[in-house]
C-alpha cells in the first residue's frame, strides 16, 4: 500500500500552488512541469553542478534547476540561474562570473510566460 507524501514546508506549498496558477493563466506548461517536479520527494530533486550548467545553457537562456546548485566546476558565462537552493560557494562563483542567482519565486515573477528558460537536472 503506497503512502501519499505531503509537503510540510509552507513556502514550498505556496510556490507549487503559484507555479500551477501561472501555468494555467499564462499558458506556460513549463511552470506545471516544475511544480510536479517539486511535489516529488526531496531525495529525488536534482543536485546540479556549475560545470553542467555551463555546458548546457547558452548566454541568452536562464537556467532553471528544480533542486540545488553546487559549486563543482566553474562558470565561464554570465548566466542567470534560478533554483530552489544554492550552496554558498556556488553563489560566489555565479557572482564572480557576472551572473545572478534567483529564487524560483523571482524567476516566476520576472518571466511568467517561461520564455528562454532551460531546465537543467
Amino acid at each position: 500500500m503506497s503512502r501519499k507524501i505531503t509537503k510540510t514546508n509552507p513556502q514550498l506549498i505556496t510556490l507549487i500552488h503559484e507555479l500551477k496558477q501561472a501555468s494555467h493563466q499564462h499558458d506556460a506548461p513549463i511552470w506545471k512541469d516544475i511544480a510536479q517536479r517539486l511535489e516529488k520527494p526531496l531525495r529525488n530533486w536534482p543536485v546540479v553542478n556549475l560545470n553542467r550548467i555551463n555546458r548546457c545553457v547558452t548566454d541568452k537562456e536562464t537556467a532553471l534547476i528544480p533542486g540545488k546548485v553546487v559549486s563543482t566546476g566553474s562558470l565561464t558565462k554570465k548566466l542567470s540561474i534560478a533554483a530552489w537552493g544554492f550552496s554558498d560557494k556556488a553563489e560566489q562563483k555565479i557572482k564572480q562570473a557576472g551572473g545572478s542567482s534567483l529564487s524560483l519565486e523571482e524567476i516566476l515573477k520576472k518571466n511568467p510566460k517561461g520564455a528562454n528558460i532551460r531546465i537543467v537536472g
